[in-house]
């Protein structure tokens, strides 16, 4: 047994490889610039099939998620399933995200229908949003602005630690039997709004943080000034629009399920990342 990890050097993927290290599950991190002395490491990079067949070969299982920088899934994502699939990978658990079973706007939604379409042998998680977004697409703006800038309004969040998923992740690529053809939808044991989780942030940093409510538009702007293409600030923008019909307040107890103790809590993760929020040198 091999589990191939994607995006093995972002959030998501550094908490899968060190749950499977844990786990004591075989793994392969895919990476564009591999340098692993261990052997680990290969190179791949979804917008280039010729490292598809070499990354998927040797392995049986795959870790697959979708780089935010990615927006047409049906050119990379969804062709290098079927090559992987070719190799002998015999099960996906996929990253999708809080809603992707019903919105084809989401690009999630292609992926999970394509897995579907092909084999029984994959398990979707349908997360709502990371706590680490807070140390990723919210960071600049937490450290350099004092603030919180999101188009959520009122809007509340089952926030959900990368930690506890990459848990559930390392447990399905480890025995995938139980969890064949399932989509879970993992949500934090609480909703919170930006307010409160702006003052989280307030008190684990000792400065005034606030949420800014951003417009629709302006926040599209806000992205794409920060060097993600179109396609991604309208996905990522559109994500957040949800939070504002509500579509990412409810709880659901699958998380504590499958891990078989409660979820980490926003505060845990924010006060675990304290050093984050600093303003100093990065």
């Amino acid at each position: 047994m091999r589990a191939l990890v994607t995006g093995a050097t972002g959030n998501a993927g550094r908490e899968v490889v060190g749950a499977l290290r844990a786990a004591g599950v075989p793994l392969r991190a895919a990476v564009r610039e591999p340098a692993d002395e261990e052997g680990e490491a290969v190179a791949f990079d979804f917008r280039d099939p010729a490292t598809w067949r070499t990354a998927a070969r040797g392995c049986d299982r795959l870790f697959l998620l979708r780089p935010p920088a990615i927006a047409d899934v049906k050119q990379t994502l969804n062709p290098f399933v079927d090559v992987a699939r070719e190799e002998g990978i015999d099960h996906v658990v996929f990253l999708s995200v809080a809603g992707a079973g019903d919105n084809r706007f989401i690009p999630h939604h292609a992926v999970e229908q394509h897995l579907a379409e092909r084999s029984a042998a994959w398990t979707s998680l349908r997360v709502g949003f990371f706590a680490q977004n807070l140390q990723d697409a919210y960071l600049d703006d937490i450290r350099d602005r004092d603030r919180l800038y999101v188009p959520v309004d009122d809007g509340e969040a089952a926030f959900v630690d990368l930690r506890d998923v990459a848990e559930v992740v390392a447990e399905v690529l480890r025995d995938p039997r139980p969890h064949a053809a399932s989509a879970y939808h993992l949500t934090g044991r609480a909703a919170l709004s930006f307010d409160e989780v702006a003052a989280l942030l307030t008190e684990a940093s000792g400065r005034a943080i606030a949420y800014e409510p951003a417009s629709v538009l302006g926040y599209a702007r806000h992205v794409r000034r920060a060097g993600r293409p179109w396609g991604a600030a309208v996905v990522q923008t559109a994500l957040h629009w949800l939070l504002r019909r509500g579509q990412g307040a409810a709880v659901d107890p699958t998380l504590e399920a499958l891990l078989g103790r409660p979820p980490r809590t926003m505060r845990d993760y924010v006060f675990d990342h304290a050093h984050l929020w600093s303003t100093g040198p990065r």
